[in-house]
């Protein structure tokens, strides 16, 4: 059974720092590429950060210079590491694969930044 759980959010000032992880199982990441997405309220889903398995990354305009993201192969688990924090990132972040459904799917963590 293919699961990916994403874990790590919360509260945070703006300026500050989230990690978030993402564990899977059922697949490796020899199989998919890894994706981050976030949805605000009353917003579309929105492309973060997207990795390969050899640790080929991009990013999203709007979090370059800011995020990173990066994979454990032995815990089978995806991180995005978020510095300088802005309210505008608030959101709830969900982690894909190629065997999501949809991008902003399944169980997201939730972001807050205040100003």
């Amino acid at each position: 059974e293919v699961r990916l759980v994403a874990s790590g959010g919360g509260s945070v000032q703006a300026g500050g720092s989230l990690r978030l992880s993402c564990t899977v199982s059922g697949f490796t990441f020899d199989d998919s590429d890894m994706k981050w997405f976030r949805q605000s309220p009353g917003k579309e889903c929105e492309f973060v950060s997207t990795i390969s398995s050899d640790g080929f990354a991009s990013y999203a305009d709007s979090v370059k210079g800011r995020f990173t993201t990066s994979l454990d192969n032995a815990k089978n688990v995806v991180y995005l590491q978020m510095n300088s924090l802005k309210p505008d990132d608030t959101a709830v972040y969900y982690c894909s694969s190629v065997y999501t459904p949809r991008d902003c799917w399944g169980q997201g963590t939730q972001v807050t930044v205040s100003s």
